[in-house]
């Protein structure tokens, strides 16, 4: 696997096969430099072998190496699920400036939460999540009214791992872009999980489902690729 600088945290245009093996590199890169191997019970040779194929799909499909419909649109990004790492266990290992993350969601609590019916989430321990938007269209909308306007482009709602997997790969997302609801995965309840900065810190929370917030959009990708 090709070393990557360190200091390259924030989402890039992927427009060449070349470009996109280097944003791939990074990517596994910080999660291997967060602990996720660790975390999960493996080695790190067997955490790059369990992910290494996605990078044949990434090089493969022409989408991920297109430039982003908008500039606020991330080529890809490789998610990392809870059946590896769950996220009350992946939020510590996130750094921003001086702060980590954090939840107060339990792994009991975060395993309530499902992909909402129209959301297909593939059978894998890691995929690869396409033209991925964090939602500033939907700021001040409802994340019950998000969903059906996410719907109707063509597109999917993230779930709580693919909002998860974002902040372990660019720590600065909520800052440089905006905070987002996850509403392509719920619990029963009319709690919806999202990701802001609290006191500081980027935390994994909830807000109601009928609550607008003008801090607030509501995240979504293109597709999904395992």
């Amino acid at each position: 696997m090709t070393q990557t600088p360190t200091d390259t945290r924030r989402p890039t245009d992927s427009t060449t096969p070349a470009a996109t093996a280097t944003e791939f590199d990074r990517q596994v890169r910080s999660y291997l430099d967060a602990g996720y191997p660790a975390l999960a019970g493996m080695s790190q040779p067997a955490f790059v072998d369990l992910v290494e194929p996605l990078r044949d799909k990434a090089l493969r499909d022409r989408a991920l190496r297109a430039e982003p419909t908008a500039d606020d649109r991330i080529p890809f990004a490789l998610v990392v699920t809870s059946r590896l790492v769950t996220a009350d266990r992946a939020l510590p290992t996130v750094h921003w400036k001086a702060t980590t993350g954090w939840t107060e969601y339990t792994a009991d609590d975060l395993a309530g939460y499902r992909p909402i019916e129209g959301v297909h989430v593939p059978d894998h321990a890691a995929y690869l999540v396409t033209d991925v938007d964090t939602g500033k269209a939907t700021l001040d909308v409802r994340a019950k009214d998000a969903v059906p306007l996410i719907a109707a482009e063509g597109r999917t709602p993230l779930t709580v791992d693919e909002g998860v997997s974002l902040l372990a790969l660019w720590p600065g997302i909520l800052k440089e872009r905006n905070a987002f609801f996850l509403p392509g995965a719920r619990d029963g309840s009319k709690r919806v999980a999202a990701l802001w900065v609290s006191k500081g810190h980027p935390r994994l929370g909830w807000c109601w489902e009928g609550n607008p917030h003008s801090w607030l959009g509501s995240a979504s990708c293109g597709g999904r690729v395992a």
